[in-house]
Parts: C-alpha cells; structure tokens; sequence
C-alpha cells in the first residue's frame, strides 16, 4: 500500500508520523522552498504563523487537556513543544524557529518518509494508495480548485495574526513584568497599563484607523482583529485581551484600568508579540496605533500583523469521524481545512488521520475516539450532519457532554470533565 500526505504543517507531519511509525512508508509533499503562502515564511514544517503559543498547559482546562489526549496518542508536535517551550505562565509556548526546525529534522530523518519539495496540483488516487490532504487553511490555486470540484461545498473565512516587537525597545518605566494571578514566571509577559483617559484614547484611534482592505471580513472569533472587536463597543477589548483582571501595576499598587500583554515569541526573551492583536491595519497605522500603548512609545516592530484568506470544507456532509471522505474513503483530509480551529486541534486531526489510514491499509475498522475524551469530541463535531451552519470549533469544554449529576463549581466541573476523558482514553489505549 502506498501512502501520500500532502502538506507538511501541524497536520500533516503528524499523519505521516503515524503513518510512519506503524511500520509503513510514506511521501510527504511539501510545496515550500519552491512555494510560500503569503503568511509563511520558513522553509520549515510545522510552521505556526499566527501565535507561538500552544494555549493552557493545565490538564484542567480544555487546551491542556487536549494536548495531553495527543502525548497519550503518540504526537510528535505535543512532545516537541515541551521540549522547546519559552516561559507564558500557565501556556505551553514555543520558540517557534526551534519548534519547527526540530519537527523537521525528526521527519526529514525518519527512515519510513520521503519528503518531495513541490507543488501538489492534482488529486489523484490510484489503487493501493491512501492520500491525506492536509494543505491547511491557505490551500490556493489548482489544488483549491481540485479540492472544490472533489467536494462542492468549498467555505472560507478570515484570520489574523499579531504584531512582534523587540524586548529591548519596551519601555519597562512604563511596562511591568508580571503574570495574571501570579501564575508563572514573574517574566513570562510585559504588561502595559492604561488609565482610563489613555484607553479611551486608545480606541478611539483604533477604530478609526484604516485597514489593509475596504471590505468587511467574516472572521472567526478565536482570532477577531482588535479593531474589529473595538468597533463592537469600546470597553469590548477591555473586556477581552486588554482585560486588567489578575494584575496589579507596581507603580500605582493597583489594578490597571485596561492591560495589554506581550508574551515571549523566543527562549532568549529578545522578541514579544502583541497577545490578542490580531489586526488587518495598514503597516503604517498599525506603528502609529500601537505605539500609543503605554511602553510601546518607541517600539521596534519585528513583524507587523497580518491578514489571510482561510479556507476549510463543509465536513460535516463530507467526512466521517476517522477525517476520510465518505464519497472516497481512500482520500482522508486533516487540519485547518476540515474545520477544525487552531494549531493542537489541527495537529490532532492530524493524528487520526494518519492513523485511519493506516487501518483503511489494514482493512480494520476505523478508529473513533468517544465523545467524552476531547479529540473524539472535535471528530464527532466536525462529521455532524445535523450541523447545518457549519463553522470552525476549536477545543472547549461545551463540546464535551455533560457531567451528571451536574457540578456547578466550574473549577470542579473541567477537572471532572478532563479526569473522564483521560480515563475514556486510557481505557482505549489499554
């Protein structure tokens, strides 16, 4: 049996690790150095263009306990990132240039894998072969169109990534160093504190700044730009990611009326990015804009926020909960595109895409994890027919059925949801 993954993102390496690692020998195809999105810009895979943080590490909260679903499974990026992680309090964060430099190294020397550096243009499946499509969220050109005339229903939306600035130019009189809570490392995040006539300052620029493009975007929660969520109502962002709740300004000795947070982009410390600003403002107004922020003044912008077109399929009328295509059960799709949100979601679909095809190879049955453990949750939501507006989802609590009878403490609620999933799976795995 021959085995073809096409994409060399989260996703992708992660099916063809799986694949691999059954005893199987695989080809990835990744089109970069030969071709780059317009987001990417590394010849490495598993390339996290957004953020560099891989959301809570605490098995309590559903992005922790989601990674740890994936150890318990095998995951090449879940271990890797504890390996390369840069202190953001209770987040598991990376240095993103050593995370994907190490996943590439430990696929290209894998002796089961084959990478082919070119563009993948046309979906062919021939017999004795297993093809996983996971070309992510920016899949353009003849491949978009393929995949278009593949499964007819073809839904986008939009996505945003945040400005990166120097350490060395935050103006730490201004800025503080301090986790929320006192979680962590009193380093792992600058904060820059507003008072109230400096907030409504702020947003008032904000709002009217002038974006990138004229038209509106339908954007996906989970990464609304800042202006767009400003435009929503001016204490929206205060109320958000400027939110001041678990910090206290040492220079006044009391809790800021607004806080933005700047969290470690690298080990050394010498980058930040902006936590939850994502934008689509011009290059200009975005130096103009964030340079009102208290301690950001003089600050050296790295990398200015961006915006990109993502694409995903409608899953629940065309895959299964084993991520293959029920009108070509030799054809799996994982990552971004099934509808999944966010790079551990995208990487676990990853994982069970690669291993059901391996299963598909063996004519066993497919693999479906129970709805109770957090990875069977996310394949149960995206195969759903009953969805009918179907949209990204990433991990979260609500997705999970409930706890019976009903615990109200909502600390006490996730531990028993995330104790029940971790047992569901081990259970399994036994």
């Amino acid at each position: 049996m021959k085995f073809t993954v096409v994409g060399a993102g989260l996703a992708g390496v992660e099916a063809a690790y799986q694949i691999a690692n059954a005893g199987y020998k695989v080809n990835l195809i990744e089109m970069k150095p030969v071709r780059f999105s317009p987001a990417h810009k590394s010849e490495y895979f598993a390339e996290l263009v957004c953020s560099n943080s891989l959301k809570a590490s605490r098995i309590e909260s559903a992005a922790g306990l989601l990674k740890e679903e994936m150890h318990l499974l095998g995951s090449l990026t879940v271990d890797v990132a504890r390996q390369c992680s840069v202190p953001a309090g209770g987040a598991l964060a990376v240095d993103r240039n050593v995370f994907s430099k190490m996943i590439t190294e430990i696929i290209r020397n894998h002796p089961n894998i084959t990478v082919e550096n070119r563009v993948y243009e046309k979906i062919e499946v021939l017999p004795e072969q297993i093809l996983v499509i996971a070309t992510g969220p920016l899949t353009d050109g003849a491949l978009a169109e393929e995949i278009k005339n593949l499964c007819g229903d073809y839904l986008s939306f939009y996505d945003a990534a945040a400005p990166i600035v120097s350490a060395d130019s935050v103006d730490m009189q201004k800025a503080f160093a301090a986790s929320r809570y006192e979680r962590g490392g009193e380093d792992d995040y600058i904060n820059c504190p507003f008072n109230k006539e400096e907030y409504e300052n702020f947003i008032e620029e904000l709002i009217n700044a002038e974006g990138a493009v004229v038209h509106d975007f339908d954007v996906y929660e989970g990464c609304m730009p800042i202006e767009k969520l400003a435009k929503r109502g001016k204490d929206a962002p205060r109320f958000g990611p400027m939110k001041p709740v678990g910090l206290v300004n040492p220079n006044t000795g009391h809790r800021p009326w607004a806080c933005v947070q700047l969290r470690r982009e690298n080990k050394k410390g010498t980058m930040f990015n902006i936590v939850g600003f994502q934008t689509n403002l011009k290059f200009g107004e975005q130096k103009r804009v964030f340079s009102l922020i208290p301690g950001l003044e003089n600050a050296e912008f790295i990398r200015y926020g961006v915006m990109h077109r993502n694409s995903f399929i409608n899953s629940p009328k065309l895959l299964g909960a084993d991520y293959s295509l029920k009108s070509n059960p030799a054809i799996f799709f994982a990552g971004q595109i099934t509808g999944v949100e966010g790079y551990m979601e995208s990487a676990a679909s990853g994982i069970m895409a690669g291993l059901n095809a391996v299963r598909r190879a063996e004519n066993k049955e497919s693999l479906i994890l129970s709805n109770k453990t957090m990875i069977g949750a996310l394949s149960d939501y995206i195969s759903d027919e009953s969805v009918t507006d179907f949209q990204p989802m990433g991990a979260n609590f609500g997705i999970l059925p409930p706890i019976e009878p009903k615990i109200r403490d909502k600390k006490e609620r996730y531990a028993a949801l995330a104790e029940r999933s971790l047992n569901e799976l081990n259970r399994f795995i036994k």
